[in-house]
């Protein structure tokens, strides 16, 4: 594989001490032993894979799923559970430049469709995701930040977006919503979860529809062959029609080959603490159970959990290894206690981090991989894939079966970033720039 971190980026170093992974058990997932043939083979078991495998078996179409490690090993098993708006980092304004008004307003309105799509599938998959949180609430770093929220309440108003709250720095305490913030939206899109349920329980749901989902099973090479394509395993060749590239973050820039340079993985850290007393809680003026985020560039996300244990994560992180990785959690242990001082006593004993995955373009991927016959890919969520993998998911599945459904936007291929191998190497002016916008 062809990675652009070092190996102990990809390994259990980074998830170790994740918080979900105490919450419920792993099933036994299968194994892939021996030479196989599919209609369909689907390279990663995350939010975006499981997605397609299950909408695929649900339309007849046999699905394999293969996972180099556990279906959930990668960021959808160790992100903040924020099902919410989101997927693309590039702003309004210049999304209309970019695609026009028309693709524009309908990738918005399709971000809000991925949450609704999110929620319908648990809704019909009867999965219990520890759901909470009545939409999102965005808290404003600057007073200049509760101007713009002003300004987007009456848009969204003028839009039939729905009815946004705003809540002004004077009554944020009143909320439950207390911290140096000055005032807040709250959009009525949007919930928090437990995202390894939500994976295995919709991973339950596409094997008992006759997907199958491997684990330990790495692709090491993907070839054209004559009916479709050959997917080389340490334990067994797959000879699939057609294949799903759903690795995210977690990609190698040689399968396909077309994929180098066309990502970036970026690291996110979360924290959780242990359950909150009510005096605690009252200390900190923090009670709301809404899930929210800051208006930093380099933002900080958090939320109440129901079971009164509190998580924060925050962007950030250029190296991966055991030190880097323990000064990231110390960076955001020591941001998480500037944020709520009262809590600077309140032990953390679950920390851990993953990688989102960051296009050119900055909006998602989902289609056909150019000049690759039957081969298609999903990714580059820009750390929102709870919901826009999951949907991106069965836009594939669509897409195999020759129906469409994708935005324009998202239609879009990924454009390559420059230096190549060495790509990361634009991460540190970029966090530079979004730190000093912050201030």
């Amino acid at each position: 594989m062809k990675r652009i971190f070092g190996t102990y980026a990809y390994g259990a170093g980074p998830r170790d001490g994740c918080w979900w992974d105490q919450t419920i058990a792993a099933p036994a997932w299968d194994r892939l032993d021996g030479d196989t043939d599919v209609d369909v083979a689907i390279i990663g078991g995350g939010f975006t894979g499981v997605s397609a495998a299950l909408h695929l078996a649900e339309a007849g179409v046999g699905a394999l799923v293969l996972e180099a490690e556990s279906p959930g090993f990668g960021a959808s098993g160790r992100n903040g559970g924020f099902c919410c708006l989101g997927g693309a980092m590039l702003k309004e304004p210049a999304m209309t430049r970019t695609y026009g008004a028309a693709a524009a307003a309908e990738y918005w309105r399709a971000e809000a469709g991925a949450v609704h799509f999110a929620e319908a599938l648990i809704d019909r998959l009867q999965i219990d995701v520890d759901r909470h949180s009545k939409g999102e609430t965005q808290l404003a770093h600057r007073p200049k930040d509760m101007e713009k929220f002003r300004r987007r309440a009456e848009q969204m108003v003028r839009d039939g977006e729905g009815e946004p709250i705003l809540t002004e720095a004077k009554d944020l305490a009143a909320q439950g919503l207390a911290g140096p913030f000055h005032g807040a939206l709250t959009t009525p899109v949007g919930f928090g979860l437990n995202p390894r349920k939500y994976l295995f329980g919709m991973a339950a749901a596409a094997r008992t529809a006759g997907a199958r989902i491997c684990a330990s099973s790495p692709v090491t090479a993907l070839s054209r062959a004559k009916d479709g394509f050959d997917l080389t395993t340490p334990v067994g060749r797959v000879r699939a029609r057609q294949v799903i590239i759903a690795t995210n973050g977690y990609s190698s820039d040689d399968l396909p080959d077309w994929l180098s340079a066309r990502y970036v993985p970026a690291h996110s850290n979360v924290l959780v603490t242990r359950p909150l007393s009510d005096a605690e809680l009252a200390a900190a003026g923090w009670t709301s159970a809404q899930a929210s985020y800051d208006t930093r560039g380099l933002l900080h996300y958090f939320r109440l959990m129901p079971d009164r244990r509190f998580l924060f994560g925050m962007r950030g992180g250029l190296h991966s290894s055991p030190v880097a990785e323990a000064r990231a959690r110390a960076r955001n242990r020591r941001d998480f206690e500037a944020m709520f001082p009262a809590w600077a006593h309140v032990e953390s004993p679950f920390a851990w981090s993953g990688m989102v995955c960051l296009a050119r373009n900055r909006v998602p991927f989902v289609g056909p991989v150019p000049d690759h016959p039957g081969l298609f890919a999903g990714m580059a969520y820009h750390g929102n894939g709870v919901a826009m993998g999951s949907w991106s998911g069965s836009l594939l599945a669509r897409l195999i079966q020759g129906e469409n459904g994708v935005p324009t936007v998202m239609r879009t291929p990924l454009a390559r970033f420059p230096l190549g191998p060495l790509r990361r190497m634009l991460m540190p002016p970029f966090y530079i720039a979004r730190a000093l916008a912050d201030l």
